[in-house]
């Protein structure tokens, strides 16, 4: 009995304890850009051109720095999962394109690369039952 309950509860304490590592790891690294203000903003915003958006690089760039700090804190609760995976998978995204079109090649993308392969999985599982997510959006089936 021990055993089986151990087992059916793995997954979600794995999902747990990857939500919690990386999204400290995304408040930690993002939260200085959220902090660096305006030059901080417009150089991260800059990034964009990879995709052809030379426009507003400040709103990009803040945009950036608030997905990766934000977006850390959402998925540490496992709040709004799927939403905030999104959102650090696009961050990812102009990282993997910006390394690439920067000759940095796949060793210079791949920590970029590997964390997007961790936000698809995280959108399409979800948070897990050790989240706010669960407590607030799924109902208990009687």
């Amino acid at each position: 009995m021990k055993n089986k309950l151990l087992i059916s509860s793995a997954p979600n304490l794995g999902l747990l304890i990857l939500r919690i590592g990386i999204g400290i790891m995304f408040l930690l690294h993002g939260f200085p850009k959220l902090m660096g203000g305006l030059q901080t903003w417009e150089f991260l915003g800059s990034q964009m051109s990879v995709v052809g958006i030379n426009f507003a690089p400040v709103f990009w760039g803040f945009m950036a720095a608030i997905s990766e700090s934000l977006g850390g804190l959402l998925l540490i609760l496992g709040l709004f999962t799927r939403p905030a995976a999104f959102l650090m998978l696009f961050t990812m995204l102009i990282a993997t394109l910006m390394h690439l079109t920067n000759g940095d090649g796949l060793k210079g993308a791949s920590h970029a690369i590997e964390l997007g392969i961790v936000f698809i999985s995280v959108i399409i599982i979800g948070a897990g039952k050790y989240s706010l997510d669960h407590l607030f959006f799924y109902r208990k089936e009687s």
